[in-house]
């Protein structure tokens, strides 16, 4: 039995290497089972190229990517699992917030039958306020999925290998892999974990990068946003046209006494310019996310690569 263990990376210089010691503790304990540590470096620029090629000279197991440039969190990950061998992969961040000591629970459960074994968060050492809004955020996109969501995950798990192919075989330019791994139907099992404090470096998830991804997992799993946006036109024209109606007839049996104002009207005009633009945001959402596969640009374009 061989693993992959893929750790995606940016600016990760001081966890590279505790994670890579602390992945070699974990599998050097477990019999029968051989692996490989792959890296996919997306651009970094503070030294952490330099400490993965120390890691790969000090150890041929390790295997590294590294990008022309930062491809961004969805198809830099997205690339390493596609290049990684082996009879599973197991995905882990650079940053320790993944625990590698999970990795023996992963292949218990996968050797137990199921194809795809997630990490989820049942606690985390985060501030309330970001784990409150993460969880709501999970809630909310498996309400709106067609397909059941799994909430608190990361991607953060193992992935056996009939997983790669088939995710292989859609050729997703910018996939959702938590919904693609829920939508084609396999046998997930959980392995719920605390997650720690990041303890080194900057965590690279911005607003913009959380935005994106919320907006992917909506875009990619579900037509409620567009439906929504349908039928609240419809109540809102058939809502404007009965207080037209309402108004007119007022104003014909009450002509002297009754005046309309300016406050109605401005009110009106600005809710309904707001609600259109807002659903002009949300069909723009899915306009780019059909844009993204029209266009078929490579997930990524290497640089290099170290000890394949």
């Amino acid at each position: 039995m061989h693993i992959t263990i893929l750790t995606p990376c940016r600016d990760e210089k001081g966890n590279v290497g505790p994670l890579h010691e602390r992945v070699r503790s974990v599998m050097g304990a477990l019999p029968g089972c051989t692996y490989g540590h792959l890296f996919i470096d997306n651009a970094s620029t503070d030294g952490t190229v330099a400490e993965l090629r120390a890691i790969a000279s000090g150890d041929p197991g390790v295997r590294v990517i590294l990008n022309n440039r930062n491809f961004g969190h969805v198809r830099s990950p997205y690339h390493g699992l596609m290049q990684a061998t082996g009879d599973a992969v197991i995905v882990i961040a650079a940053d320790l917030q993944d625990p590698p000591e999970l990795i023996p629970e992963f292949i218990r459960q996968w050797q137990a039958g199921s194809e795809v074994v997630l990490g989820q968060k049942k606690t985390s050492k985060e501030p309330a306020v970001f784990f409150a809004a993460r969880k709501a955020y999970y809630r909310l996109v498996k309400r709106l999925a067609d397909v059941d969501l799994i909430e608190d995950v990361t991607g953060f798990g193992l992935y056996s290998r009939k997983v790669i192919e088939d995710l292989r075989a859609l050729d997703e330019p910018y996939p959702y892999v938590r919904g693609l791994v829920s939508e084609l139907g396999y046998k997930i099992a959980r392995v719920p974990y605390e997650q720690p404090l990041r303890q080194r470096g900057f965590t690279k998830n911005n607003l913009y990068s959380l935005y994106d991804v919320a907006m992917l997992g909506i875009t990619s799993h579900s037509k409620v946003p567009l439906r929504l946006a349908a039928m609240l036109g419809f109540a809102a024209s058939s809502i404007s046209f009965a207080l037209g109606v309402v108004y007119l007839v007022y104003k014909l049996v009450f002509w002297e006494r009754f005046a309309l104002g300016v406050a109605p009207v401005v009110i009106g005009l600005f809710f309904l310019a707001s609600v259109q633009l807002f659903f002009i945001g949300i069909m723009g959402e899915y306009i780019g996310a059909i844009h993204t596969r029209v266009t078929r640009r490579p997930l990524v374009v290497e640089r290099e690569r170290i000890n394949f």
